[in-house]
């Protein structure tokens, strides 16, 4: 069964906008997830997306293209607006209620309201572009009021989209009788089949290229361990992940993070559901490296809300974090942690640009200085990078971290594990920036 997956709008079309939201940015979000959990979960589907990104592309070329490539259904996911709220979706207004495709909606519509939490506007019809011009089956769907605040405030949470994309998703498999895979470990779950604790999922890498993700499934499955690439749109970019398992036991999924690195792959960690939820849990399993979630303006923001005098370092904090492959938010809260919120009561001054306490030992010992803010969180970053891993540190920048070739390399991959290493005794000292992050997350 082949499935063209169109998520509307996009690029220079950023379709409705309200309460902090843009449409082009959930439908792809919803999208690049059906994808994801129909390609999981399900045999005998091939998906095509109209975009995997913030690109243009008109109504025509969309229908031209699911036409050439001769796709069984179209679908077609959208935000609406006009003051309602609920759910709704539609069908070519030329077609019988007992057409195919009917049949298709009735199945599709049924499997979305259990799981979207919004009120059921109903099955309707409508002579729109992409429902009149496809030679296939097509359906699309209007999934809730981006302009009603109770709407847009479960647009903003990730578990709500997801459940949006698992109903979806189960449609599409109920109408066109997909086969489940076969995979009894790891187990990859529904919402309705899903245990009611976190499911444990065991990254193995994050990538911002496709090919690079494609290339590290190759690789672990040359292995015997089976994987698959799970995309994620995070701050308006798409990130591909490596997903090599989901448990509902922690003790199984270290058990997997312990195969993977023995297989080479020195980064794996275990990610809980309730962590892209915006919930830290399990704080021993946060890794140093990692995608960064907030935004350079959320980082910024929250930063203001408590000193307001704060420096606007978050644009540092995400570039720098995406070179080296860090948690660039993260260590923005370690900062935060070190310096009080840039008040700077400890030894260290503001002058200094040491936004980490870096050589900063204790004693009135103000540690390093260096010459520009960009500098010193280009420091803070290499420390890290230091006790995160064993990997060669890029060369794109120099090395102006003075105190890197002292750490243990690759000693504490986790954020906790900093604990009586970047700070003695700090006996919670990684707790207490993965809490200071959480409030972080939770005020956005």
């Amino acid at each position: 069964m082949k499935l063209y997956l169109d998520p509307g709008h996009g690029g220079s079309d950023p379709g409705a906008s309200s309460n902090g939201l843009t449409e082009k940015e959930i439908t792809l979000d919803i999208a690049l997830r059906i994808r994801t959990i129909l390609e999981s979960l399900f045999d005998g589907v091939e998906v095509r997306l109209s975009r995997t990104g913030d690109t243009t592309k008109s109504l025509r070329q969309r229908t031209d293209e699911a036409n050439a490539w001769g796709a069984d259904f179209y679908l077609s996911i959208h935000i609406n607006a006009g003051g309602g709220t609920g759910y709704e979706d539609y069908i070519y207004n030329g077609l019988s209620d007992s057409s195919r495709t009917a049949n298709y909606q009735d199945t599709i519509h049924a499997e979305v309201v259990k799981l979207n939490q919004l009120s059921d506007r109903g099955q309707k019809k409508a002579n729109f572009h992409v429902l009149r011009e496809t030679v296939m089956d097509a359906l699309l769907s209007e999934n809730g009021f981006i302009d009603n605040p109770q709407d847009a405030a479960l647009m903003k949470q990730a578990a709500w989209r997801q459940n949006v994309a698992h109903g979806h998703a189960n449609g599409v498999a109920k109408a066109f009788n997909l086969p489940s895979k076969v995979n009894d470990s790891p187990q990859t779950r529904t919402p309705e089949t899903a245990p009611s604790g976190p499911l444990y999922k065991v990254i193995a890498g994050s990538f911002q290229t496709r090919a690079n993700a494609d290339n590290r499934v190759a690789f672990l499955r040359s292995k015997g361990i089976e994987s698959f690439v799970v995309t994620a749109m995070i701050n308006g970019q798409t990130w591909y992940r490596v997903q090599a398992g989901a448990f509902s036991s922690r003790a199984n999924a270290e058990t997997r993070i312990a195969e993977v690195k023995r297989a080479g792959i020195g980064d794996a960690f275990s990610d809980s559901d309730g962590e892209a939820n915006g919930t830290v849990r399990n704080t021993n399993n946060h890794t140093i490296l990692g995608p960064t979630l907030l935004s350079v303006e959320q980082m910024n923001q929250y930063a203001k809300s408590n000193n307001p005098s704060s420096p606007e370092l978050g644009n540092f904090y995400k570039t720098l974090g995406e070179y080296y492959g860090i948690r660039g938010d993260v260590a923005f809260a370690q900062a935060l942690h070190e310096t009080n919120y840039f008040r700077y009561t400890g030894d260290v001054r503001s002058g200094q640009n040491n936004f980490a306490g870096i050589g900063a030992t204790g004693g009135g010992n103000r540690g390093a200085s260096f010459g520009t803010p960009e500098e010193g969180v280009l420091a803070h970053l290499q420390h890290l990078y230091a006790y995160a891993t064993t990997a060669p540190l890029p060369t794109d920048y120099d090395l102006v971290d003075p105190r890197f070739h002292l750490v243990q390399r690759g000693s504490a991959p986790t954020w906790t594990e900093l604990n009586g290493k970047w700070a003695v005794p700090g006996d919670n000292y990684g707790q207490s920036i993965l809490n200071l992050y959480e409030r972080m997350v939770n005020s956005v």
